[in-house]
């Protein structure tokens, strides 16, 4: 539905949004108006190129308790396939040089390597454990990569409003049996064509978290978010996501894309 634009350009879009709009408003019942609503979203959010960012991570346990971290993120959009990104941490020393690197597909598993620079060793994540979380996070591996259209079946649940801001609430599942979802809720800002809320659902289909979105500015023709705030609703524990920059069209080594230059 939209591309956590590896790595949360999950988030991006106005292109077209008028006529995603009117399609949307056509289509014949909740299952073609959800898909109508995910591929609008989606062609809005086409053509950056590349895009490079500074993130801030806040880890948040049920006590209170907080760790930050810094990390960067570069991201290379994909033509025939998803996109590829790099994400990158630079403090504090425990993490530093620890990367993660997603090739994101439409179809089948994205394929995944982390680099874990206190051994010197590239491990690849295995489709089986994309529900880990990542870093000790609440966001798991399989919530990082590009959600391509085509790995969801989607149904349109109703028009709301969140803080006076018009959103489609759509309910999307995945296709692969080994997610750690067995649904989502997406709400997607009217005017944005990105999310400002997502809940996941485990596969007991029980509340597992909650994803707010907020902050979002507009760098071209594309938005973006500024924070993402995901709450685990069993753990009590959160992680915040904050932007500090972002360069959209900035030119980028495709080498450095590949698994074999996580350790350079």
């Amino acid at each position: 539905m939209m591309k956590l634009q590896t790595w949360m350009t999950a988030l991006t879009l106005v292109a077209g949004a008028t006529v995603g709009a009117e399609s949307i408003a056509e289509a014949a019942s909740p299952e073609a108006r959800g898909l109508e609503i995910a591929q609008a979203t989606d062609r809005a959010n086409a053509g950056f190129g590349t895009e490079s960012s500074s993130m801030e991570m806040k880890l948040i346990n049920a006590h209170g308790e907080t760790v930050n971290r810094k990390l960067s993120i570069s991201t290379i959009e994909g033509e025939s396939d998803g996109d590829k990104s790099v994400a990158a941490f630079s403090w504090p020393a425990d993490v530093n040089g620890t990367k993660l690197l997603t090739w994101s597909h439409k179809k089948g598993d994205d394929d995944q390597w982390l680099y874990l620079p206190a051994i010197k060793r590239i491990k690849r994540i295995s489709a089986r454990n994309k529900s880990g979380a990542f870093m000790g996070s609440e966001f798991a591996y399989e919530d990082l990569g590009s959600q391509e259209v085509e790995k969801y079946t989607y149904k349109f649940v109703r028009d709301d409003t969140i803080d006076g801001r018009k959103v489609w609430v759509s309910e999307r599942r995945p296709t692969d049996e080994r997610s750690g979802y067995a649904r989502q809720v997406v709400y997607t800002d009217q005017e944005y064509m990105n999310p400002l809320k997502i809940e996941y659902f485990d596969r007991k289909d029980e509340l597992l978290k909650t994803a707010v979105f907020s902050g979002y500015a507009k760098h071209g023709k594309w938005w973006r978010v500024g924070q993402i705030d995901m709450f685990n609703a069993q753990t009590k524990k959160r992680s915040i996501l904050t932007w500090s920059k972002r360069q959209l069209g900035v030119e980028l080594d495709e080498d450095d894309f590949e698994s074999d230059a996580l350790s350079d």
